[in-house]
């Protein structure tokens, strides 16, 4: 009965889709020789849109013609001394096909035939001018395109000690001219489409021929095609309707904003899929450990690269389990405790009136708090002003005696730890764990603790992002695939790509490039 309740509530939905647009069928009808009638039908549509400009001239002095741009979209100075002028000089040769204007007068990168009303509005719609030719049943869209652009920066969530220093940006052909700077090989491919009713966006999909599976590359593909809304404005809305499980806190795709990230995922057989209007790019499959792992790891000697990663494996279960094992510890396990250490934190917890679940939980909303507001304050004062709201807060805490100074500790060096995680949204889904595992260390002790790791393992080991297991890379262990998983091996030993799903490219370099000596005079 509920199946068939939720498939007549889909069919009515999708009626009401195909209600709200009855203009597109409208859209898609042809252009009429008549140049009246065309513009009659292009200024109903673009009604009330103030933006849009309508330049009637002559060509030659004798064919009407009408461009239509909009304003801020397009090229307007370019727009006057390659197509107008040229048009608008008198010639004594008769043109007649609009094509031939191309050909002989104008000169603009690019032009494409509009043979609809429907590639009119997407070609305004992108920033190119439309020209229409009066007994012309098909228009001619320019290559004058121009808006505003933000400069190339070095990504602010992403920042690194070695590595390169510049960023995608929210223009989309810039970001795939950045990625085709790093990989020059017609392997390369990037398939656009759009997706949004109204907003129109363009999305591209990224991935090396001969790299990747093709069967990766038709499901990311479909994901995207099955997408019907509205409007796409960042990544992150694409992300939430093609990810495998809508309900883990685990996010299921790596989303960066560093070129030279995409591209060493792409190496890896990996798909990339680059949206217009944002500069994260959302990469597929990943797993747990990718969202561990820095892009300067790669950069750094391997030996540093790896005691660093260690030590953020560390402090991630630091994060996730301080607080929660501190809460135990007090509440049930005392006998843990060093006698001497017992004695000093009960005499510091001697004036608090809360138990340790209810002080642990208080500390935790308040210092995620201060940290969420440091992030949504001016640069200027975010910084100062959630270090000395901690200090304050804290120290006033203690003295009034609703805190002890132990908690104190404890919430400071487990904030410290989550900001070791070098992927935010892996960090989000840590602190989110970090306080049903204090609930349940409150009240069943370190039972709770260890139903909750449990609970979390199993989650990990049945998540799939693109149908790649979640821990792929300790899943079946094999010593090719933890080359770079738990540690970091030379480059000259990484001669492996690591193996996702279907059938892929084993090997990245050749093997036996051991550095040393040249040793060849000697023999």
């Amino acid at each position: 009965m509920n199946k068939y309740f939720f498939k007549l509530l889909k069919s009515k939905h999708t009626q009401q889709l195909v209600q709200q647009h009855p203009a597109d069928n409208e859209h898609q009808q042809f252009l009429y020789p008549n140049l009246q009638q065309n513009e009659q039908i292009l200024r109903s549509i673009y009604a009330n849109c103030s933006d849009v400009i309508y330049r009637s001239f002559l060509i030659s002095g004798k064919t009407k013609a009408l461009l239509m741009y909009i304003d801020g979209l397009t090229n307007s100075t370019g727009l006057e001394e390659y197509v107008i002028a040229p048009l608008m000089k008198e010639d004594t040769e008769e043109t007649i096909e609009i094509r031939q204007l191309i050909e002989r007068k104008i000169s603009v990168s690019y032009a494409n035939e509009c043979p609809t009303f429907s590639k009119c509005i997407e070609y305004l719609s992108n920033g190119n001018p439309i020209l229409l030719r009066d007994h012309e049943a098909c228009g001619l869209a320019l290559g004058l395109t121009q808006w505003e652009k933000r400069a190339i920066e070095e990504p602010a969530a992403e920042a690194g000690i070695r590595g390169p220093r510049e960023g995608f940006t929210e223009t989309l052909r810039i970001s795939t001219s950045q990625i085709r700077r790093i990989i020059k090989s017609p392997s390369l491919k990037m398939e656009s489409m759009k997706i949004g009713d109204y907003t129109q966006t363009n999305v591209v999909i990224s991935y090396i021929e001969g790299l990747v599976d093709e069967t990766l590359v038709e499901e990311v593909k479909n994901r995207l095609n099955r997408i019907r809304i509205d409007g796409i404005l960042e990544s992150g809305n694409i992300e939430e309707l093609i990810e495998d499980s809508p309900y883990s806190p685990f996010p299921q795709l790596l989303s960066t904003e560093r070129p030279d990230v995409t591209c060493s995922s792409l190496l890896e057989g990996r798909v990339a899929i680059l949206v217009e209007g944002t500069p994260f790019v959302l990469i597929a499959p990943t797993t747990f450990f990718s969202l561990l792992q820095a892009a300067e790891d790669y950069y750094q000697r391997f030996w540093v690269s790896t005691v660093i990663r260690w030590l953020r494996y560390s402090f991630t279960l630091i994060s996730l389990l301080l607080p929660s094992l501190y809460v135990a510890v007090i509440s049930f396990h005392q006998e843990m405790v060093p006698g001497s250490l017992l004695i000093s934190m009960a005499s510091s917890r001697e004036s608090v009136p809360f138990p340790a679940l209810i002080e642990a939980l208080m500390m935790e909303v308040t210092f995620e708090a201060l940290r969420e507001a440091g992030v949504r304050l001016p640069k200027q004062v975010g910084a100062a002003v959630s270090i000395v709201g901690a200090l304050v807060i804290g120290q006033a805490a203690v003295q009034a005696g609703l805190v002890s100074a132990p908690m104190v500790i404890i919430v400071a060096i487990t904030g410290i730890s989550s900001f070791m995680i070098p992927r935010y949204v892996a960090g989000i889904a840590i602190r989110l764990l970090r306080f049903p595992l204090i609930f349940l260390a409150g009240t069943l002790g370190l039972l709770g603790i260890m139903m909750g790791i449990i609970a979390i393992v199993l989650h990990l080991c049945s998540l799939r992002s693109f149908g790649v297991p979640y821990l792929a890379s300790i899943g079946a262990p094999k010593i090719d695939e933890l080359k770079d998983v738990l540690i970091r091996v030379p480059w000259w030993m990484m001669d492996k790509r690591p193996h996702f799903t279907g059938d892929y490219n084993e090997y990245r370099q050749s093997p036996g490039q051991k550095p040393g000596p040249d040793r060849s005079d000697e023999a």
